[in-house]
């Protein structure tokens, strides 16, 4: 029986710490990539360490509310596309709990109607 493909190539299974050549092709890849990718004196942006999902004392309720919102509708969704793949004896359940997803996102809304944002 005939191969479609040719047998892959045999590959060197050494280290590149193995000898002292390869060691120095190794260092001076490190530097290059060091050179173009991390420029000296450059210093990275720092990054926002506030996590949404620990819920600190910093955070504004505004903020809180609008993302239980979120979550609330991405849930609504959910459920609402699932109750559509399960049998009718079930999807009434689903229906039930979309419904109640759907009212405390009314009332987060409503929330955010009423909350007075300071100037």
């Amino acid at each position: 029986m005939i191969k479609p493909t040719p047998n892959p190539p045999e590959t060197d299974l050494t280290s590149p710490y193995e000898s002292i050549e390869s060691k120095r092709l190794n260092e001076a890849a490190d530097r290059a990539l060091d050179h173009y990718l991390c420029p000296p004196g450059s210093v990275p942006a720092p990054r926002k360490t506030r996590r949404m999902y620990a819920v600190t004392a910093d955070f504004k309720n505004e903020e809180l509310l609008v993302d239980a919102c979120e979550t609330l509708a991405s849930a609504r969704t959910i459920v609402n596309d699932f109750a559509n793949l399960i049998p009718a004896s079930q999807r009434r359940t689903l229906l039930g709990i979309a419904q109640l997803i759907m009212l405390g996102e009314l009332a987060v809304n409503r929330v955010l109607d009423n909350l007075q944002v300071p100037g």
